[in-house]
């Protein structure tokens, strides 16, 4: 998503090294989300044996939803502390990661996890 933005958008952004550190950054924060999902669903399939695996994903994802909501929050906190304040240099790095935090997040929760 997030080089589909940059790609429609090329007269406002030129794609720098800035965003190419954005976009790797995005891939292992959403990476990790899916680790920590998939971690907490082998626990749980250890833990709760006979249920059925539907709910198994459900309660996973429950779960972790505050932790992975938390920490895209706070990142974004930050980012938009850094699109505000930090200038042209920046702005590439800033709008490539607030996409990505969002998209991450949301593709970390709902559609890894689905079974």
């Amino acid at each position: 998503m997030t080089l589909g933005f940059f790609a429609l958008m090329r007269n406002d952004f030129e794609v720098d090294l800035n965003i190419v550190a954005a976009v790797l950054t995005i891939i292992s924060y959403s990476i990790n989300d899916k680790i920590v999902i998939d971690d907490r669903i082998r626990e749980n399939m250890r833990r709760y044996r006979k249920m059925d695996m539907r709910d198994i994903i459900d309660l996973s994802v429950n779960e972790t939803l505050p932790r992975t909501v938390m920490t895209s929050v706070t990142i974004l906190l930050a980012l938009f502390a850094m699109l505000i304040l930090g200038g042209h240099v920046l702005r590439g790095f800033t709008a490539a990661m607030i996409l990505g935090i969002v998209v991450g997040t949301y593709s970390s929760i709902y559609v890894s996890s689905s079974c």
